[in-house]
């Protein structure tokens, strides 16, 4: 659930969306007959010139994370409302066509003359109504209205909706937030102890705080708009692919994860299963592995990835689910919450490190998430709303299940449930269904994949893409079958890339760019900062690798 920075679809969108069509035609229309129109026009036009953080590689990681990263909805309230019936109509009509142009997926399209001509005449009456559509752009507020209204932004790719509310940016940092980590958090006590989970309130104050920092490096200087655009604002073309590739890389270990996921539960709940081919024997994990594989695949290949992003809006919803049916095993079904455990294991701490590192991996999506908003000033309340949110439940859950469990506490805390109760069958098939119905997999490798298709000749881009996520989809696989260990996998991306992502690159990132205009204060704050993530990822790294190849051994 990714979290990862791990769980992570498209933004919310207002449920004035038509009220905003209507606007921007007319705008259309009156556009020729305002005196000052060219005058206008040729300012936005020098405004609306693609900034030079959009025209590096990745240029696909704006659209990605966008799609894989919030909750899509025309309202929250939307349920029994005119909002659902205009659901196909009007969102998928206009919101979605205009973010997925053939630009940004260059590889599924084929676009005809006609089409071109049509896109053109489109581009020359935005051009016309520009004036009436942007404001002056100063710094990174100057794109939003000052009556705080929705407005379109020019980019060279991709329109920016700017819509979203403070309850529609919260859903979306809690679906970020709150992910498959919760499962480990009994595990993460079991391995650090009672007072271990102390750790889990630290770094969500430290998160919180370095999610500030994020949002002060994008108001530094206009053309900001993601995490490898402050990467390269801090320490040029180097830094922008250095921190895309952990980006990458972290996305990529998170779809590992889900596979070995879906390969525990399934075989807790069918043990038995096992077919013969080829005078090979495959147990129940390594078929349901295969079989998750296979289930997955043919979401990868979709065209338009922004219909999952509909079903992966559930991702809270499963998270409470999951989290409701803990709690009535524990109460109703009589298996009660009388384990005591130790108050500290120090052999084991590194590891506890990790996974409560990786539950609050949700940093890539932060300034998506911040510059999607309508009122930018509401970001700390949203921000500092959702981890307050999110460690209640990590918290809640951890306390529950370590105190149900004891020392027998797996690494998912579903596997410990007994399979006879009605709540336990609940929590084991949301949790599978999570990886599979919500289509987790395939909006979170999508970013990777997009990434490596830039880098892939235009004339032979389907061919290639269809090659690159069936690849990266089987090797996937073929690592979550050689290391089947899904808390030291979780513990090991919590402690090298969360750490660098969540702590360390944030504060770095802040002192790079605003040197100079940073206080004595903040500045001792981000290296004290810097110095526990490195600390912490260098013994949390360690010691995951240690006992993933310990556990290979033996």
């Amino acid at each position: 659930m990714n979290n990862s920075v791990s769980d992570r679809s498209f933004y919310i969108e207002s449920e004035d969306e038509e009220d905003e069509e209507r606007e921007f035609n007319k705008s259309i229309e009156d556009g020729g007959n305002d005196s000052d129109s060219s005058e206008s026009y040729t300012e936005n036009q020098q405004q609306n010139i693609p900034s030079s953080y959009n025209t590096q590689w990745p240029q696909s990681y704006r659209q990605s994370i966008d799609l894989y990263s919030s909750v899509p909805s025309p309202g929250i309230g939307f349920l029994g409302t005119p909002s659902l019936s205009r659901l196909g109509s009007s969102f998928l009509s206009s919101s979605l066509t205009r973010r997925h142009t053939p630009e940004t997926l260059p590889f599924l399209t084929k676009p005809s003359v006609p089409i071109v001509a049509d896109e053109q005449q489109q581009q020359q009456q935005q051009r016309r109504s520009s004036h009436s559509l942007l404001p002056p752009i100063h710094s990174r507020r100057s794109s939003i209205r000052k009556d705080d209204k929705p407005s379109r932004v020019s980019h060279e790719h991709h329109p920016i909706s700017r819509h979203s509310s403070f309850t529609q940016a919260v859903i979306n940092g809690i679906n970020v937030l709150c992910g498959v980590g919760i499962l480990s958090t009994p595990y993460a006590i079991k391995e650090g102890g009672w007072l271990g989970l102390s750790i889990l309130l630290i770094f969500a104050v430290l998160s919180f705080y370095t999610g500030l920092l994020l949002r002060r490096c994008l108001d530094s200087q206009p053309g900001l708009e993601t995490y490898p655009d402050i990467g390269q604002a801090a320490f040029g073309t180097g830094g922008r692919i250095a921190i895309s590739i952990i980006l990458y890389v972290e996305l990529y270990a998170c779809c590992i994860e889900y596979i070995i996921l879906e390969s525990d539960n399934l075989s807790s709940l069918f043990p038995n299963a096992h077919l013969s081919l080829g005078g090979y024997m495959l147990d129940s994990r390594i078929l349901f592995a295969i079989l998750t594989t296979l289930a997955v695949l043919p979401t990868v290949w979709l065209r338009d990835l922004s219909v999952l992003s509909y079903i992966s809006a559930g991702g809270v919803i499963a998270s409470i689910v999951v989290v409701l049916c803990l709690f009535w095993v524990g109460l109703v079904d009589g298996v009660g919450f009388e384990n005591k455990g130790t108050p500290l294991n120090l052999s084991t701490l590194p590891v506890a490190m990790g996974l409560y590192g990786y539950c609050y991996s949700g940093h890539a999506v932060f300034p998506n998430i911040y510059t999607s908003l309508a009122k930018p000033n509401q970001y700390p309340a949203i921000l500092l709303t959702c981890f307050v949110i999110c460690t209640i439940l990590y918290g809640g859950v951890a306390v529950m299940g370590y105190t149900m469990f004891g020392e027998s506490t797996a690494s998912q805390f579903t596997l410990n449930m007994p399979h006879d109760l009605v709540a336990s069958k609940i929590a084991l098939w949301t949790t599978i269904c999570f990886a599979l119905i919500r289509t987790t997999y395939a909006l979170t490798i999508s970013p990777v994949a997009m990434s490596l298709e830039e880098l892939v000749p235009s004339n032979k881009s389907h061919i290639y893409a269809i090659l690159i996520r069936t690849a990266l989809v089987v090797s996937t696989l073929v690592v979550g079958l050689c290391i089947p260990f899904f808390g030291l996998v979780m513990s090991f991306i919590g402690s090298l890339f969360t750490m660098l992502v969540t702590l360390i690159l944030p504060c770095a990132c802040y002192l790079s760019i605003l040197r100079g205009r940073v206080t004595r204060l903040q500045a001792t704050l981000c290296i004290i900062i810097i110095i526990v993530g490195v600390v912490s990822s260098s013994f949390g790294t360690y010691s995951a690798v240690s006992k993933i190849v310990q556990s290979l051994i033996h």
